[in-house]
Formats: C-alpha cells, structure tokens, sequence
C-alpha cells in the first residue's frame, strides 16, 4: 500500500528538519574550528576535526538519501521541485566531491600534519558548504511550498 499524499509530505517535511539541524550544527562547528585560527603546535584540533567529519557526512549523507534519492528514484511528481533539482544538482554534487575529500583528507591525519593545510582546506570548505545551503534552500522553498 502506497503512502498518502500527506504522508509523504510530513516524511518530506521530517527530513527537512533534520537536514536543517544538521546543517546548523556543521556551520556551528565550522565555525568554531576556524575560530581558532591561527593554527598553533600546542592546539588539540584532532578531536575537533573528527567530529567536524563526521558531521559532515552525516549532513551529506542525510541530504543525499534522504532529499536527492526521492528524486532521482522518481518518487518526487511535483514538477516546481523538479526543475529546481535538475538545475542544481549538479552544483550539488560537486559540494559533495568537496567534502568527501575534505572528510577523506583530515579524518585521519595526524595532529602535526592536520595543521599543515586545514585553513586553506577550511576556507575552500566554507565556500563550497555556502553554496550547497544556497542551493538546499531553492530546492526545500520549492518543496514546502
């Protein structure tokens, strides 16, 4: 038996709300990493950059599985969110590639090496994760509206 209409609206809505306390809670430890800049000998950033990852990936994952998958699967009928899809998921995708790598790189680089290149690697992050909430936030208005 399929679901609802309803039913898969509040499914739909679910998923958004998780997606956006993800969101918000990788922006907030973006931000509290990058806050301590300059990168010091003495700082633990380790423990933070791990967490940091795996955030990252849940938030990825989550958007991925969770939004894209309907789509792509074919389950999403409504043509507004449709095109907004088609329009920018490959701008998409390419934030994931972003942090993919980004989690691939420095989830398990030692101390001495993770602060070599973490605040280039963290600002070309934050401009791709801008980008990714700014595109989330076209295809979710299309989606609740």
């Amino acid at each position: 038996m399929s679901a609802t209409i309803n039913e898969r609206r509040q499914n739909t809505n679910q998923i958004i709300k998780e997606l956006l306390e993800e969101r918000r809670q990788v922006w907030s430890l973006y931000c509290a990493i990058a806050g301590m800049k300059p990168f010091k000998a003495e700082q633990p950033l380790r423990p933070k950059v791990q967490e940091f990852c795996q955030l990252l990936i849940d938030y990825i994952s989550l958007g991925h599985f969770g939004i894209y998958q309907r789509i792509i699967d074919g389950t999403e009928r409504r043509r507004k969110v449709l095109e907004t899809a088609e329009n920018i998921y490959p701008k998409i995708a390419e934030t994931t590639d972003a942090a993919v790598d980004f989690n691939d790189k420095y989830e398990t680089l030692a101390e001495n090496e993770l602060k070599t290149h973490l605040e280039d690697d963290l600002s070309k992050l934050g401009e791709e994760l801008a980008l990714r909430i700014e595109l989330e936030d076209q295809l979710i208005s299309s989606m609740i509206a």
